[in-house]
Order: C-alpha cells, then structure tokens, then sequence
C-alpha cells in the first residue's frame, strides 16, 4: 500500500459518553497499518435548510464539509432512533450532499457501525445504507457491526470493553482501509 488511507469519522450521537461515539474512540485505537482516523464533532451544526444554506454555512459546517472532503474513507456510528437514522448524522449527510454535484460524498468509500438496543441498529443502519445509494457513498459490505448498548460491551462512558466488539471493529477498519485502497487505484 503506497498511500495511507485517512478516514474520517462521525458519530450520529451528540451524547457525552454515547457507546456510538465509544464505537469510534475504539477504531481509532485499533487501527491497522496505513490509516488514520479523525473523528468530528457535529454538535454545532445547525440544521440544513434550502432556504438559508448560504447564510448558515457557520465556521462548524465550513471544518465539517472541508473534513469530510478530504477524507479517503467515512466511518459513520449510526445510533437507531425510532427504528431509523438519528437526526443528527442524517443532518451531516443533508449538508455534505448539497455541495455541487455532489462533490463531497461521491464515489467515498464507508464503513458503518453502530450500538443500540437488541438488534444494535440494524434497522437504521439499513435505513443508513439507503441513504447511501442517492449520496452516491460506497458501503463496506462486510464485517457488519451491530453493538448491543446493554449487555456489559461497554464501560459507563461509552468505551468498548467487550474484546470480541473490539476485534470485529478492528477486522473492520482493516476491510475499509483495503476497500477504500481498492476503490482508489
């Protein structure tokens, strides 16, 4: 690999000790060989509106939009909300795809996670990958990670603790740095 892969990571969970946000402190600490991953605070972005995008275009959606342009890859945390995308990653994606044709988003590889309840975002994940074919982004099909919040993978502030979460987001940032390598060349 001649180039290292620098992705880019957000987490749809504005909680302080959110395990979605946890999901992402444990990539980057399990990173493999020839990648980097910054993770964004989306926190001050405001909400996208047609009608104001230009006035709205505040210093946070300016990191934002420059971050995520210059990313090789996406790792997205994607919290499920009442069975669907929580509102603020969709609102990152919303402003991301406004720029002209698409510039920002089209054609990046992603890999997604997330940690919830039973089923650990399944349904909003889903929800996630539609998203994904208008935007143009390029999900990692394999391996899927699907966290249960509440059965002990994670410390009081949103760590992983649980080893097999931790090898499969490992196993996972390995297929993205391939992925996106891939889609490079």
């Amino acid at each position: 690999m001649n180039k290292a892969i620098h992705a880019v990571a957000i987490s749809g969970s504005l909680r302080r000790a959110s395990t979605n946000s946890g999901l992402l402190r444990c990539a980057k600490e399990n990173l493999p060989e020839g990648m980097t991953l910054e993770i964004l605070d989306i926190s001050e972005l405001p909400f996208y509106n047609a009608d104001k995008d230009k006035e709205n275009r505040t210093p946070a959606v300016a990191n934002v939009l420059s971050r995520i342009e210059t990313a090789d890859a996406l790792v997205l945390a994607c919290p499920e909300y009442n069975y669907s995308i929580a509102p603020a990653l969709k609102n990152a994606i919303d402003w991301a795809s406004r720029e002209p044709d698409n510039r920002i988003l089209n054609g990046k590889p992603v890999a997604i996670m997330g940690s919830g309840g039973g089923m650990g975002t399944s349904r909003a994940q889903y929800h996630l990958r539609q998203v994904c074919v208008f935007v143009n982004l390029l999900p990692l099909n394999k391996p899927e990670i699907f966290a249960n919040a509440f059965t002990g993978g994670f410390d009081a502030e949103g760590n992983v603790i649980d080893p097999k979460y931790k090898e499969s987001i490992a196993k996972q940032m390995v297929a993205l740095r391939d992925w996106a390598a891939r889609l490079s060349s």
